[in-house]
């Protein structure tokens, strides 16, 4: 790396942990450190939420997604306005209305300590996971740039972004996450520009010859469940996206953070809605890329070329004048870092409200503080072994896909059963859940088991892992409450 790219970097990346740990005095209580102080405006909780969905799975994944194949995973994206509209219009009033600051506490309230507890450890493996994979695609670019040693550079950055986790909180996560925001779209946008002007025939010739190729499809239009057509995409993508608006500590914390009803639904629609173009310029960059190795056939190495994940930081090293691949490095780190203080940050939040208090129910708030500390830096830890396991994964997208799928349990299933349902008992709960379990096993897990083969992606497991709650638990409500009417007529009689 260029002395110039290397203190672009360094500048960035250390001005960001110096600031992010700016606000270790500010958290004095545990309420501070959980919501921010509840004052934010809307458009920096909005940002926030939109640095914390796109992160580095999504500003290295889907550029060599769109590399290797085509624009199949972007239909994902198309369902972000749907899960965003109803965020503000039903979940942000309904959270903001809750006393807890914990997604999962109503839950308790409807179904028991059970379904908290369930629905709070499903989110803390999906947190970890995801933690994982950032920290690896984190590594990469410095693994390619200089040739470090991944392990170390997965390691070292993982313990600067701990750091400022556990001493800011919440306030530092969101103000740390709106410079990130920024700085990670227009690196995307230098790069994509950078990247069509450097074909011989102008950026002409990268659509011209991406759409010759099929490079923007968006999937099979069939209807076959088994493998990754445009409709499995939307439908996956709709109900993750439900779920993350809709039960994801990391988002229902930033509207507990906004300081009115009024700009935490802003704050929704803003960031859901930033989300799409950004992630059309991700999509972008990768079939540029594939264009420009096409022309420029003697830049890459073959066994390069076999690893999408790697591409975009080889070209970022490469071919990108000096000054910009320090850019290009810092906003994949502001990507990486945000989503990862987040998630630090809300699975302390759940650790403490549906763990630590409900076992001591006379906490201090002093003690409380000392509490979400440590778990920050406990869960930063484990998201470290999680990112030195992903080293032998070969596209990260495939492999969050399909972890975040199982991983969901289909707790969306159990919130919508007990927010819509309200006749919905314990017992009827119970059964469900235990169904949908049974169901995702079976769709994640049938070949390593010897189970019948159930035609089904595997990245469908949270669709139907959450049917089969949601659909289940009505169906045991409606028998037993005929169940109950019956037998009040036969005392009648």
């Amino acid at each position: 790396m260029h002395i110039v790219d290397l203190i672009v970097f360094l500048l960035f990346t250390g001005g960001i942990v110096v600031f992010g740990c700016s606000f270790w005095r500010k958290q004095s209580t545990a309420d501070a450190y959980t919501a921010g102080g509840r004052a934010f405006p809307g458009w920096v909780v909005g940002m926030s939420i939109f640095a914390t969905y796109i992160s580095s799975i999504s500003y290295l994944g889907y550029p060599g997604k769109a590399f290797a194949a085509d624009w199949n995973a972007f239909v994902f994206s198309l369902s972000i306005p749907i899960a965003s509209y109803f965020a503000a219009r039903h979940f942000v009033p309904f959270y903001r209305s809750q006393g807890s600051v914990s997604a999962y506490t109503f839950l308790e309230e409807r179904f028991g300590a059970w379904a908290r507890i369930y629905a709070s450890s499903c989110y803390l493996l999906t947190q970890i996971a995801r933690m994982g994979s950032i920290l690896y695609l984190l590594a990469l670019p410095m693994y390619v740039l200089m040739g470090w040693n991944i392990q170390l550079v997965i390691v070292v950055t993982s313990m600067a972004i701990i750091a400022y986790a556990v001493l800011g909180g919440l306030k530092a996560a969101i103000w740390t996450e709106a410079v990130q925001g920024i700085v990670l779209i227009g690196g995307a946008l230098v790069c994509l520009i950078v990247l069509l002007c450097s074909m011989p025939d102008g950026p002409a010739q990268t659509v011209r010859m991406g759409w010759d190729a099929g490079k923007f499809s968006l999937g099979d239009m069939g209807s076959s469940m088994g493998e990754s057509t445009f409709w499995v995409c939307l439908i996956y993508g709709v109900f993750i996206n439900l779920q993350n608006y809709g039960i994801d500590q990391n988002y229902v914390q930033r509207y507990h953070a906004a300081k009115s009803l009024k700009e935490a639904k802003f704050s929704a629609l803003f960031g859901g809605y930033l989300t799409i173009p950004v992630n059309l310029v991700f999509f972008m960059i990768g079939t540029a890329l594939w264009a420009y190795y096409q022309v420029h056939t003697g830049d890459i190495s073959a066994d390069m070329a076999q690893k999408p994940d790697y591409v975009f930081p080889y070209f970022i090293v490469n071919a990108l004048p000096v000054g910009l691949t320090g850019l290009l490095v810092a906003s994949i780190f502001a990507a990486g870092m945000s989503t990862v203080a987040t998630s630090i940050t809300s699975s302390s939040t759940i650790i403490l409200t549906d763990y630590y208090k409900p076992l001591r129910k006379h906490c201090s708030d002093r003690e409380g503080l000392w509490v979400l500390k440590v778990s920050s830096a406990a869960t930063g830890l484990l998201g470290i072994v999680v990112a030195l396991a992903m080293l032998s994964v070969e596209n990260i997208i495939d492999a969050w896909w399909k972890l975040s799928s199982v991983f969901s349990g289909g707790m969306l299933g159990l919130f919508l059963l007990g927010y819509l349902s309200r006749r919905t008992k314990q017992t009827e709960a119970i059964i469900a859940v235990a169904c949908g379990v049974v169901v995702i096993g079976w769709i994640s897990a049938w070949k390593y088991v010897g189970l019948d083969n159930p035609h089904i992606h595997e990245n469908l497991s949270i669709v139907f892992g959450t049917l089969a709650i949601f659909l289940t638990g009505l169906l045991l409500t409606v028998l037993t409450g005929k169940r109950k009417r019956k037998n009040v007529g036969n005392q009648n009689i």
